[in-house]
């Protein structure tokens, strides 16, 4: 296995050559284009004045420059920064500020929007892809250089790759630091365990800042596979993606599987292609699962990852037993345990929640800058605190129940959204839900679903409530519903709760 992440994509190059690596709208490369693109900025990189351990971020949609980006930070033996991009200037600018970014590529708007910012570094290099923003460095012209091949940067496994942002739910997001070994380790045992091959086509919208999404693209450079990277996700081009390429693989959130399913150009494509399709990010509900399965006529397997892993950490192998509805077992070379969280030294019996613990080599090194975040969620043992609800059956495979930030403490009992979801999906005409909380002077806090019906049906709180009354303890029942057009999202698209809550006015208005 490559140890660092630049030895991935010149080995790439002479062992796939001129195979299409990666097919986007703008233009499609082969294995050679992308090493030879990213020797080029690389260079061009060196002559900025950039040097090895440097931070440079990535502020842009998901584009072949993205990915040439990507691979150019590790040739030049600098650290990246992958930001996401529904953040705010102000939010990118303090992330860049905090791990010390000195360069960001960035598309044409993001460039823009972070130019004008009072508060942005002037010593920061500002490369804009597609048509330049003024006073930043044009991308196209980085990447003119005719370079035959970038030296070789002297890093070792151990050395930091990556330092990639939480969402930040509580306070300040945090930069959490992902060594070379962790990325390419996490990249070769998801390879392994789903069996790609460089006979696979996958289609993916998944933001290639996301970790989920990062191993993705990975995998094509691991493997030889082809990717076929959208910039966004849209149903419609996504099915005819499939058709037209002939993929053998589809990787995406619950959502996403959502509106395949509701898109009638899901019935007009032939999707025969399809080997297997992978879920995660989220919870989905084990009926939403089957009605995949049934439509795209393949296997869907579920996985379970975080930031502070470089992707996942648990996972179904694609040849063996899976059970829908939960995460699967760890990744090779990598433990779990569940845990009572008032007391990590518990582990808990099969069936018992408690928080997952994940140790191994994936996990990070920390949190950058961060010596108190990192002392809360790292052990001293090593054990990575997740802050996921979850148990584990007789067989071992876990299933996740909810994060504990996301419970709901009404009249003290616990209510976890995620049950109160999967109730309400099942219900005839419920396109989406999604559970938040809202106070109450006498519990504490109370339940509240935010529902998305199907279009033409017709839904009441009374009757949503009813149902849920059927199929769970009287405590869990939501006391209100709120119908709604779509739910907030991530740029990866999971479902943000914390953000239910405004929608409160836009229901009442």
């Amino acid at each position: 296995m490559y140890e660092t992440i630049d030895q991935l994509v010149v080995d790439a190059a002479r062992r796939f050559g001129d195979k299409t690596a990666l097919v986007t709208e703008q233009r499609t490369l082969t294995f050679s284009e992308v090493n030879h693109l990213a020797d080029a900025l690389a260079a061009a990189l060196r002559e900025l004045g950039l040097k090895p351990g440097d931070r440079i971020s990535i502020f842009s949609p998901n584009c072949w420059e993205w990915v040439v980006s990507y691979y150019a930070i590790f040739k030049l033996g600098a650290v990246a920064n992958p930001l996401n991009l529904m953040l705010t200037a102000e939010e990118a600018i303090y992330a860049m500020d905090d791990c010390g970014s000195r360069c960001v590529f960035a598309g044409g708007s993001q460039a823009a929007r972070l130019l004008a910012m009072p508060e942005r570094s002037e010593e920061r290099i500002v490369v804009s892809f597609g048509e330049a923003a003024h006073g930043a460095q044009p991308f196209e012209k980085l990447i003119e250089q005719n370079v035959r091949e970038a030296p070789a940067p002297a890093l070792k496994a151990s050395d930091l790759s990556t330092v990639c942002y939480t969402s930040g739910t509580t306070g300040h997001p945090k930069g959490a630091m992902q060594t070379h070994r962790s990325v390419m380790l996490n990249t070769a045992l998801t390879s392994t365990m789903h069996v790609r091959t460089e006979h696979d086509t996958v289609v993916s919208a998944l933001p290639c800042s996301h970790v989920y999404g990062n191993v993705v693209m990975n995998s094509a450079f691991f493997c030889g596979l082809t990717l076929v990277l959208h910039a966004s996700f849209d149903a419609a081009a996504i099915v005819r993606s499939i058709e037209t390429h002939k993929a053998t693989m589809f990787e995406g959130v619950p959502t996403m599987y959502h509106y395949l399913l509701e898109s009638p150009e899901l019935d007009l494509h032939d999707l025969r292609s399809l080997t297997r399709c992978t879920v995660g990010g989220q919870t989905m509900p084990v009926e939403r699962m089957e009605a995949v399965q049934r439509r795209l006529g393949c296997p869907l397997i579920e996985l379970w990852g975080m930031t502070e892993l470089a992707g996942l950490g648990t996972t179904f192998p694609f040849h063996g037993p899976r059970k829908l509805g939960s995460i699967g077992l760890p990744l090779p070379m990598t433990e779990a345990r569940i845990v009572d969280p008032s007391d990590p030294s518990r582990t808990l019996a099969h069936g018992e929640p408690g928080e997952l613990q994940i140790r191994g080599p994936l996990v990070m090194s920390g949190y950058y800058g961060n010596e108190a975040a990192t002392r809360e969620c790292l052990l001293p043992d090593g054990w990575l605190r997740t802050g996921d609800v979850a148990h584990r059956d007789e067989e071992g495979f876990i299933y996740v129940v909810d994060r504990f930030k996301d419970m709901i403490l009404t009249g003290g009992y616990n209510i976890y959204p995620a049950e109160i979801e999967r109730v309400i999906s099942r219900m005839p005409g419920v396109a989406m839900v999604a559970v938040g909380r809202v106070p109450d002077a006498v519990k504490g806090e109370l339940a509240r679903a935010y529902v998305v019906p199907v279009s033409n049906q017709s839904l009441t709180e009374e009757g949503v409530i009813e149902f849920c009354r059927q199929h769970l303890a009287a405590y869990k029942v939501p006391r209100s519903v709120v119908f709604v057009a779509d739910l907030p999202k991530t740029s990866s698209g999971k479902i943000l709760r914390r953000k239910l809550h405004t929608l409160d006015a836009a229901a009442r208005a």
